[in-house]
C-alpha cells in the first residue's frame, strides 16, 4: 500500500510538470505497466483530481481543470516561493486578501516539513519592512478580475474615470492589459470616444456594468506595454520634460529611478538616459540633483540655462558664507 501511494505520488507530480504524457512514456518513468498507469490514473480520478485521456496513437494523460480544488504537490522550492509570496501579499497594492492569504498560509506551514518551516520562518523573523514605505490606494481583487476578464474575453468597459486634477469623466474603453508596479495597477485599453490608447490608474475606477459588446482586438500601441505605460505616466503627462544623460549605468540607475518616475536607456556601460517629466524644470532638476550622479541635460536648452542660473547663484552663496554677511542694505543676489 506503501508503495502505490508512494507511486501515485509520483504519477501526479509528473502529470503536473508536463502538459500532454502517453501512457508509454508514463510506464517507463515509473517503472511499471501501462496497465498499473491506467489503475492509478482511475485511482487518482477517484481522489478529485480531473485526469483526462484520449485514445489512438496520439493519445496520453493530461491533467485538466476540475470543479474543486484537489490537493496540489510542490516541491521544496515551490512550497518556500508559495509561502514568502503569502506573507507578503499582505502589504501589496491589493485590497482584501490579507486575510485569505494568512489562512492559506497557516494551512500551508501546517504541512511545511520542518526543514522549510524553518527557512520561511527565519525569512519572516529576520525581515524587517519599512514603516515608511509607499502606501498608495489599494486595488480591490475583484476590480483586477473583473477587468482581466474584459481583457481577456475582448469585452467592452464602461467606467468612471477620477483624473489627477479630481474631475471625474465617463469612459467606453476596449480593454488591452493591465499592467503593473510594486505601487499601482495600470489598465491599457482604446479610448472609444478620445479614439486614442490610453492608460488608466485602475485605483481611479469605478465600474459601471453590465459592459459590452464584445469586440476585435486592436495593435496594442507598443511592443512592451511596460516600458510605453511607464514613459506615459513619467513623462508624457507632465508638461515639462527633459532628457538627461547620467554617468551612471542602467543597472544602478534602476535601482533609485522607479518606473513612475522616468524612462531609462542605456548608451554605453558607463552612462544613460533618463527622460522624465515634472510640473516645472525646476521640479525634474531637484530629482536629477537628488541621484547624486553626475549628468548632462540633452534637453530642453531652458533647463541647461536654468541649471546655470543655480550654478551662479550657489557659487554666490558659497562667497558669501567663506566671506562672512553682507553688509546691511548691499544686494545679495
Amino acid at each position: 500500500m506503501l508503495e502505490t501511494s508512494a507511486r501515485l505520488l509520483r504519477l501526479l507530480s509528473l502529470l503536473q510538470t508536463h502538459r500532454d504524457w502517453s501512457g508509454g512514456a508514463l510506464a517507463d518513468r515509473l517503472g511499471v505497466s501501462p496497465r498499473t498507469v491506467r489503475r492509478d490514473v482511475d485511482r487518482l480520478r477517484e481522489l478529485g483530481y480531473p485526469v483526462h485521456s484520449t485514445s489512438g496513437t496520439a493519445g496520453g494523460y493530461q491533467l485538466g481543470a476540475g470543479a474543486e480544488l484537489p490537493p496540489l504537490l510542490l516541491d521544496d522550492e515551490e512550497a518556500v516561493a508559495v509561502a514568502v509570496g503569502l506573507r507578503g501579499a499582505a502589504g501589496g497594492a491589493i485590497e482584501g486578501i490579507a486575510e485569505s492569504s494568512a489562512r492559506a498560509l497557516a494551512k500551508l506551514e501546517q504541512v511545511l516539513p520542518h526543514r522549510l518551516r524553518r527557512r520561511v520562518g527565519a525569512l519572516t523573523e529576520y525581515t524587517v519592512p519599512m514603516q515608511r514605505e509607499y502606501r498608495g490606494p489599494g486595488v480591490g481583487a475583484e476590480v483586477l478580475t473583473e477587468l482581466a476578464h474584459a481583457c481577456r474575453d475582448h469585452e467592452r468597459l464602461r467606467f468612471e474615470y477620477e483624473a489627477h486634477g479630481g474631475a471625474s469623466s465617463r469612459r467606453r474603453v476596449e480593454p488591452h492589459r493591465l499592467v503593473t508596479t510594486h505601487r499601482r495597477w495600470y489598465l491599457v485599453g482604446w479610448d472609444l470616444d478620445r479614439e486614442d490608447w490610453r492608460t488608466f490608474r485602475v485605483d481611479r475606477i469605478t465600474l459601471t456594468p453590465p459592459h459590452g459588446p464584445r469586440f476585435t482586438p486592436r495593435t496594442p500601441p507598443a511592443e512592451d506595454l511596460a516600458a510605453w505605460v511607464s514613459e506615459g505616466v513619467s513623462n508624457r503627462v507632465y508638461p515639462a520634460r527633459a532628457t538627461v544623460l547620467l554617468h551612471t549605468p542602467m543597472e544602478r540607475a534602476a535601482e533609485y529611478i522607479s518606473l513612475s518616475s522616468g524612462t531609462l536607456e542605456a548608451v554605453d556601460e558607463h552612462t544613460c538616459l533618463l527622460r522624465s517629466g515634472a510640473p516645472s524644470l525646476e521640479g525634474i532638476l531637484v530629482h536629477v540633483l537628488m541621484l547624486g550622479v553626475e549628468f548632462e541635460v540633452r534637453e530642453p536648452e531652458e533647463l541647461t540655462e536654468y541649471v546655470s542660473r543655480l550654478r551662479d547663484r550657489l557659487a554666490r552663496s558659497v562667497e558669501r558664507a567663506r566671506n562672512g554677511p553682507s553688509p546691511a542694505g548691499s544686494p545679495t543676489s
